[in-house]
């Protein structure tokens, strides 16, 4: 499933819960965030709430709480991204963005050896 929604960095760190470990409450996703962010419930909260608004998350009512789940598996989300960035920055074009990380020196030789390797497969 495409994610048509833009989703913000902040709703990208519940969302990296989730995908963790879904189905999790409110509650459950603030103890998560809690040591790196420090958010409240209550924001965590919100940042659920405009997710469901996105229809990227759905929730399970179970007894008096809601346990949250991704609708958006990790994968799909990481390819919708990489393919608007490749298309906003560089055309559509893969090669340019590589050229851009060799010239910033981005690419480790772990790096290189995994494209390497990518490339082959794809000619054979």
């Amino acid at each position: 499933m495409a994610v048509s929604e833009k989703i913000s960095e902040a709703e990208l760190v519940v969302m990296e819960a989730l995908w963790q470990r879904a189905p999790l409450t409110a509650a459950d996703v603030a103890d998560q965030v809690a040591a790196d962010r420090g958010w409240s419930v209550q924001t965590v909260k919100t940042l659920l709430s405009r997710l469901m608004a996105k229809d990227i998350i759905a929730a399970d009512q179970d007894g008096r709480r809601f346990l949250y789940r991704p609708m958006v598996a990790r994968e799909d989300y990481v390819a919708s991204e990489s393919g608007r960035l490749v298309n906003r920055l560089f055309g559509g074009r893969i090669s340019p963005l590589v050229a851009q990380l060799v010239q910033q020196d981005q690419l480790t030789p772990d790096d290189i050896a995994e494209l390497e390797g990518i490339l082959k497969g794809l000619k054979s």
